[in-house]
Formats: C-alpha cells, sequence, structure tokens
C-alpha cells in the first residue's frame, strides 16, 4: 500500500512539474492553426486503435463461442 501511495505521489508531482514548462512547438502550432491538424490525426489513430481492438474482440468471442460449441 505504501509502495501504491509513493508512486502515486511521484506521478502527480512529475505531471505539475510538466505542467508548468512552456512547449514553443505547441506554441508554433497554435500560432498557425496547424494543431488542429495534429489532433485530427492523433484521434484518427485512437479511434482506429480502438475500432480494431472492438473488431478483434468480436472475433475471439465468435471463436470462443464456436468452440465453447464444440465441447
Amino acid at each position: 500500500m505504501n509502495k501504491l501511495l509513493l508512486m502515486t505521489m511521484f506521478l502527480l508531482f512529475s505531471v505539475v512539474v510538466f505542467a508548468q514548462q512552456k512547449v514553443e512547438m505547441a506554441d508554433t502550432l497554435r500560432s498557425n492553426g496547424k494543431i488542429y491538424t495534429v489532433v485530427a490525426v492523433c484521434l484518427t489513430i485512437l479511434i482506429g486503435l480502438f475500432l480494431y481492438v472492438f473488431l478483434i474482440d468480436k472475433k475471439i468471442n465468435r471463436i470462443e463461442k464456436e468452440i465453447g460449441d464444440k465441447k
């Protein structure tokens, strides 16, 4: 329990430290209006990964059901 609490505290501390840093690349992308392109690409990749996992899960469930019916 102590290890989990300590790890959580370090994680939260690191998030606070990184949140206070100024990122020049993000400012440049935001000023040029390209940040929306970056966000759109990231969302497209994330949606694609979720869709892939969902379809694989459906296939695995179907195969498990077929195997269960044969036994």
